[in-house]
């Protein structure tokens, strides 16, 4: 049975990690001091050093825990899962709720993917490809249940999938301002994937393109 001194260091430890993880999101591990993290989780600069060690240990904490995060999304679907739904038209509700929970309004940890991502973190890179890995798997499996028609090229089909949905995290301020909504609310996201299934299933030209001479 944990005692109540144990309880008290996890929601220490919990809440150092939190404002961590906040402020790196906002400006970057390197531009945040130990000092800055401990002031906005109320406590002194030596229990963040007790609880992680050193600041590169309190950002390995939440590099974990942003990870797991974002692992969460994808493993509420296995890859025939996902690919059933998305090939009897279900899954729209299903996959916006299950990224509304992940993302809510105010969480930290959009921008902090966003950080991981574009500045070539290693910790991103890992995140990037198991969400690649997945995208691969689920694609195999719609084409198995005949929703995709086989690409000449699936690597690339699977990393213009993954592209594509990423750009929702990554621009996330960008595309709320340009169509009114947050992308990452219920609201936003039900419009943005509705639109993106519509273009995937019915393409976006009228007609082919014309052959150049």
């Amino acid at each position: 049975m944990s005692s109540a001194s144990d309880e008290r260091d996890l929601t220490a430890r919990s809440n150092i990690r939190n404002a961590a993880l906040r402020m790196f999101a906002e400006r970057g591990h390197d531009a945040v001091t130990v000092r800055e993290i401990a002031t906005a989780a109320g406590v002194s600069p030596a229990l963040v050093l007790h609880h992680f060690g050193s600041k590169d240990g309190l950002q390995a904490a939440v590099d974990a825990h942003a990870a797991e995060s974002f692992d969460a999304v994808f493993a509420e679907f296995s890859g025939e899962d996902l690919a059933q739904m998305l090939a009897s038209g279900d899954s729209t509700t299903s996959v916006a709720e299950s990224f509304a929970r992940a993302f809510p309004h105010g969480s930290p940890l959009p921008a902090y993917l966003r950080r991981l991502l574009l500045t070539n973190d290693p910790v991103g890179a890992a995140i990037f490809g198991r969400w690649y890995a997945f995208t691969r798997r689920m694609l195999e499996a719609m084409v198995e249940l005949g929703a995709v028609a086989p690409s000449g090229d699936p690597a690339v089909q699977a990393a213009f999938l993954l592209v594509n949905d990423l750009a929702v995290i990554l621009l996330r301020n960008q595309i709320a301002s340009a169509i009114g909504d947050d992308p990452l609310t219920p609201a936003g996201l039900d419009r943005w994937t509705r639109t993106a299934t519509a273009v995937y299933t019915r393409g976006l030209f009228a007609a082919p393109p014309k052959e150049s001479l």
